[in-house]
C-alpha cells in the first residue's frame, strides 16, 4: 500500500469524516457571519434581527450555528476592542477599508482572541477564502497582512512555537 493510499484510507474513518464535517460546518459559519456583520456595518442592523433574518437563509442549516452566534454576536459587540487590535495594523483610516474587509477582520481578530482551539493559521487562512469570496480583488491580500501582523499579539506562545517546530518532510 502506497503512503498516500494509506493515508486515504486512514482519513475514511468515521471520526476522521465527522472531523471534516465539523470544519465544514465552522466553515459555513464564517460565511454566513461575514454576511450578517455586512448587514451590521452597512445597515446598522441590529445583531438581534440580522441573525434571525439569516437564518432563514438557504444552506444555514449544514452550518454550525453555534459558531455562527459566537461570530455574530461576539464581534458586533465587542466590535470598539476589535478595531483597537486592528487599526494599528491598517495603512489607512477603517472607513476607507471595505465593509467585507472589515466583517473578516473582526472575525479574524475574534477567531485569534477567543477560539483558542483553532490554530493561527487555519483562522487567517479561513479569513483569506472568506476575502476571496465575498471581497474585492485584493482585499485578501489585505486581510492576510493585517492577520498576519496580528497574529504574534494575540496568539503570541503558538506564532512563537510555530517558528521553533522544525519544517513538515514533504510527502
Amino acid at each position: 500500500m502506497t503512503a498516500s493510499a494509506s493515508r486515504a484510507a486512514k482519513s475514511s474513518k468515521p471520526s476522521d469524516m465527522r472531523r471534516a464535517s465539523a470544519r465544514a460546518a465552522r466553515t459555513r459559519a464564517r460565511g454566513f457571519a461575514v454576511q450578517a456583520l455586512y448587514q451590521v456595518i452597512v445597515g446598522r442592523n441590529p445583531p438581534e434581527d440580522v441573525d434571525s433574518f439569516t437564518r432563514e437563509l438557504s444552506g444555514f442549516h449544514k452550518a454550525d450555528s453555534v459558531h455562527f452566534d459566537a461570530l455574530l454576536h461576539g464581534c458586533a459587540t465587542q466590535a470598539e476592542a476589535l478595531d483597537a487590535h486592528i487599526l494599528p495594523l491598517l495603512d489607512r483610516k477603517m472607513a476607507e477599508i471595505s465593509p467585507i474587509e472589515h466583517a473578516v477582520l473582526w472575525i479574524g481578530a475574534y477567531e485569534m482572541q477567543h477560539c483558542l482551539d483553532i490554530p493561527w493559521r487555519v483562522v487567517i487562512n479561513e479569513c483569506i477564502e472568506l476575502a476571496k469570496e465575498f471581497g474585492g480583488t485584493d482585499g485578501h491580500k489585505y486581510v492576510n497582512a493585517v492577520l498576519n501582523g496580528l497574529a504574534p499579539k494575540l496568539r503570541a506562545l503558538e506564532v512563537e512555537a510555530d517558528k521553533q517546530a522544525p519544517p513538515a518532510p514533504a510527502d
